[in-house]
């Protein structure tokens, strides 16, 4: 989704927070009919102990109580971030929040945090949200815990189909099918030669 949607649904449902000030991506989930029924907003770590280019946050969830929005928000985050190159995604969750749909999508619990009279400071003075002097859990799943991505397309394949006649191939990698046959080391021109006779091989 893009960011204003995303900010718009968020002021609407969510039940706590307003719309963060900014975001890396953000995702929506849908009904079969395609009716919006939950957002997920993903940016970089509010704690500067945290940002380290490797983590990321989702700084606001909501959803209109549909079952299962959140997890598979949370679950789709965490694969996009994920495939993006970031190696752990964290998020809060206050107390008294079971943490249901955090579980189903694979989080787990990292620490209870203490409650806090708030972000205002006279350096840097904050309005009140309503959301001060709270006890929060912090959460988290990382590339340790997660399972493996499936695999991706090899970019350097090549799935064009040569009619019969026309397939050419340079002396080396004719000379490397004949030696990889016998077993002896081979060597190729390229890598999509190397998966050309590989499949060759096999089939």
């Amino acid at each position: 989704m893009k960011f204003k949607p995303a900010c718009a649904w968020v002021d609407q449902h969510h039940r706590h927070h307003d719309a963060p000030q900014g975001h890396q991506f953000s995702l929506g989930v849908c009904t079969g009919d395609g009716r919006l029924v939950g957002v997920a907003i993903v940016g970089r770590p509010v704690s500067r102990h945290f940002d380290n280019g490797l983590t990321i946050e989702v700084t606001r969830l909501a959803t209109d109580g549909t079952p299962n929005a959140c997890s598979a928000l949370y679950a789709a985050a965490w694969r996009t971030a994920r495939s993006a190159g970031y190696r752990r995604a964290i998020t809060y969750t206050q107390d008294g929040e079971s943490g249901t749909s955090l579980r189903a999508a694979g989080w787990r619990k990292v620490a209870d945090l203490p409650a806090r009279p708030g972000w205002d400071a006279p350096s840097r003075p904050r309005r009140t949200l309503g959301t001060e002097n709270v006890a929060r859990i912090l959460w988290e799943i990382t590339t340790h815990n997660a399972p493996p991505l499936p695999e991706l397309r090899d970019e350097t394949r090549d799935e064009t189909r040569a009619s019969r006649g026309q397939r050419q191939r340079c002396p080396e990698c004719k000379s490397a099918i004949a030696t990889a046959v016998t077993g002896r080391p081979a060597r190729y021109c390229s890598p999509v030669c190397r998966q050309r006779a590989y499949r060759r091989r096999t089939q």
